[in-house]
């Protein structure tokens, strides 16, 4: 194993040392056939609401152990104070795969926090992003396997924008992929994004797995998304992140029309 991808802090889940208080924003996932959402995602932010770039941008090499142990509990913890586990949906944790040296041992900050917080197991969700695999996909591998024996969803976040995303997939096949906004942009009306989103799809749909289109900002991206057959989708179009709360989403008719005859 590489040296980047050893946490200095892992061993025997060393205490915390990432001192800045951080704090959580949440972005729906909605499924646009239903109605309902799908997840809720759990994005950084710093104590006052300060923006994602601005907490990251003070995690170092020997903090990144310490940060995304601090990140999953504080996302566990708000999300339950917030009743969560109490509607549907899961919560969708993104993680810093290179902080995690032994799944089983790092894990453990994760599972104490869901027990104490009575947060079901089954109704966490950890996305690992695909530009992160192609440092040592082997370790990746391990990481999402051992995450599904222990009973967790998982995700590869943007997907299509790195270099090892069909490799990952034909290593392993997670429950769900998250199309990256780079691909959604404009799919109303490039030809060549629509054509490669619908592929995803179909593959997706080969190896049961769940597509979910991300960054969508407009009715018609929605629309022509759910025309393809992805109708889960997250965007600034159904809501934008609420700090330390869980904002309501709200669909587009055009979408959700088009979505019950998809």
């Amino acid at each position: 194993m590489s040296a980047a991808l050893r946490a200095p802090a892992c061993h025997d889940c060393a205490p915390s040392r990432f001192t800045l208080p951080i704090s959580m924003a949440f972005q729906p996932i909605v499924d646009v056939g239903s109605g309902g959402v799908l997840a809720y995602e759990a994005l950084v932010r710093g104590a006052r609401g300060e923006g994602a770039g601005s907490v990251l941008a003070q995690v170092t090499d020997e903090t990144r152990y310490a940060f995304d142990q601090e990140a999953r509990t504080r996302a566990i913890g708000l999300a339950a104070l917030l009743d969560l586990p109490a509607r549907e949906g899961l919560l969708s944790i993104n993680f810093f795969a290179n902080a995690v040296y032994r799944p089983e041992t790092c894990i453990r900050r994760t599972l104490i926090a869901a027990r104490r917080h009575r947060f079901p197991l089954g109704r966490l969700m950890f996305e690992l992003s695909e530009s992160e695999a192609a440092r040592d996909l082997d370790h990746m591998v391990r990481i999402l396997a051992a995450y599904r024996g222990m009973g967790f969803k998982t995700a590869i976040d943007d997907f299509g924008a790195g270099h090892s995303g069909l490799t990952l997939l034909a290593r392993f096949q997670p429950d769900f992929v998250k199309i990256d906004m780079a691909l959604v942009r404009d799919i109303d009306t490039d030809r060549a994004k629509a054509a490669i989103v619908r592929a995803i799809a179909r593959m997706c749909a080969d190896l049961g797995i769940v597509p979910i289109a991300e960054g969508i900002e407009t009715a018609e991206e929605s629309r022509a998304l759910a025309e393809i057959g992805i109708v889960a989708q997250q965007g600034y179009l159904f809501a934008r992140p609420g700090f330390e709360c869980l904002p309501e989403a709200v669909l587009p008719a055009a979408a959700s029309e088009v979505a019950a005859v998809a």
